[in-house]
């Protein structure tokens, strides 16, 4: 597993917002393809979206 271009691609995709987060978890768990995970293997693509929802839930839980 490439560590650092889970976290680059993370890192990149946080930077886009958190509408963008939202919607790309999304799309990542209806199993469409989402560009920004392309390059990425399955075991990395499900470690970009385990991150992406812990990031998401720092943010939703100060609402």
């Amino acid at each position: 597993m490439d560590t650092k271009q889970v976290n680059q691609c993370v890192d990149a995709l946080c930077q886009c917002g958190c509408d963008a987060v939202r919607a790309t978890i999304t799309a990542i768990e209806a199993g469409a393809e989402v560009p920004q995970v392309q390059t990425l293997s399955q075991p990395e693509r499900e470690v970009v979206l385990h991150e992406l929802k812990a990031v998401m839930a720092v943010y939703d839980s100060r609402d």
